[in-house]
């Protein structure tokens, strides 16, 4: 039997990972649940959002199943600590990331599949005045450890850096500006992270049935990280010649995504490019409620929906929340230790509930999230979790 590390987190976190487990268990996956402290509640008593318990768990059971968390900014952060901490020189990193950098989770993988008859779905109108839906199924690849969120940053920074960036000619526009009003953050890829996820990306797409694998960067302006990633795209491509390799711009993406996101597979990108290319194809297909993702290690993987921890719908009783983003990144964790078929059974019932839409989630609704939408004919979650069960 196995053993998975669940950890709710924050706000709707702990609404959504125990219907996954609920659902998990009508689906007959057989496992033991070990709770993992982790989010807000522990920042602000111990001063850690991520306590060494819990990474201890995941050294131990190696997967991972997370709902959510909250993050604020640092001074907001500092000021919700436990009075006996404040002024000891705690900062607030996200668990997450700090999970993601600790265990070496560098591969991300956040699929965008549309379901039928959701009726969020990206429909789009036709010369003739029509409308059309095409089919959404690509699949982002986001470097997770480093780039623009790899953590290497100050704001006023020691002289010893300052003098490092010094030594490079675009720094002179900066000459002017006094430390204590500069802040800097790096983007910092290497080539090793960097063949890893574009490896994976290619055997994705193979063993899937994916025809093209597209970069989308940035490298007329980032030349050198952004240049990289193409570079070593090129490199591997070769040893998969079946398969198209594109590139595109973040920029031009964002606006292509919306003219015709039926011709992109797998997409891979720098840890802040993915974070903004899976959200905007997550759009297309439902939403948050709907995005699912993976956190791929060597030795461990954390599943996790990608939406946020939306503390406002917390407390509400019955709860409104989507949980199907929940669910399917379940399914990537059933999919990831080879358990494809429970997978498969629990993909095939969240369709039929999606395509008969008797029972539809506010956002499926396109109603302004709150109490009232149960009154409206929302489903409620746990409806929800319960439907697809008896379509399992």
């Amino acid at each position: 039997m196995r053993t998975i590390v669940s950890m709710p987190g924050d706000g709707i976190g702990k609404i959504v990972l125990p219907e996954a487990i609920r659902l998990l268990d009508a689906a007959g996956f057989k496992a033991e649940y070990v709770h993992g402290d982790i989010g807000w509640e522990f920042w602000k008593k111990e001063g850690n959002a991520l306590p060494q318990r819990t990474i201890d768990l995941l050294e131990k059971h190696k997967i991972g199943l997370f709902g959510a968390i909250t993050s604020k900014p640092k001074d907001d952060a500092a000021k919700e600590l436990a009075p006996e901490l404040q002024g000891k020189g705690f900062v607030y990193f996200s668990p997450i990331i700090g999970l993601r950098q600790h265990f070496d989770l560098d591969i991300c993988i956040r699929p965008c599949q549309s379901f039928k008859g959701n009726p969020l779905n990206f429909i789009r109108k036709t010369a003739n005045g029509g409308f059309e839906e095409p089919i959404v199924n690509t699949v982002i690849f986001r470097q997770n450890t480093e780039g623009l969120y790899g953590g290497v940053e100050w704001t006023n920074p020691p002289a010893q850096v300052r003098q490092a960036f010094e030594t490079h000619p675009k720094m002179k526009n900066f000459a002017h500006v006094p430390s204590e009003e500069l802040a800097i953050s790096t983007r910092i890829v290497s080539k090793k992270a960097t063949e890893r996820i574009f490896r994976a990306a290619f055997e994705y797409a193979k063993t899937y049935g994916y025809k093209s694998v597209t970069v989308c960067e940035k490298p007329n302006v980032l030349r050198e990280t952004s240049g990289m990633y193409l570079k070593i795209a090129k490199q591997i491509a070769k040893e998969y010649p079946e398969i198209a390799l594109w590139d595109t711009n973040i920029d031009a993406q964002m606006m292509w995504l919306t003219k015709n996101p039926e011709d992109y597979g797998v997409i891979v990108a720098e840890n802040m490019f993915g974070d903004i290319i899976s959200d905007g194809f997550s759009g297309l297909i439902g939403g948050l409620g709907f995005a699912c993702s993976a956190n791929i290690g060597k030795d461990v993987a954390v599943f996790e929906p990608t939406h946020g921890s939306a503390p406002k719908y917390e407390n509400l009783n019955p709860s409104i929340v989507n949980p199907i983003a929940m669910f399917l990144s379940a399914c990537m964790m059933l999919d990831h230790i080879g358990e494809k078929e429970i997978s498969t059974k629990i993909k095939n019932a969240i369709a039929k509930v999606v395509e008969e839409g008797k029972v539809r989630t506010y956002d499926m609704m396109k109603l302004r999230g709150g109490e009232n939408v149960i009154n409206q004919g929302a489903a409620t979650t746990q409806q929800i979790t319960d439907a697809v069960i008896a379509n399992l």
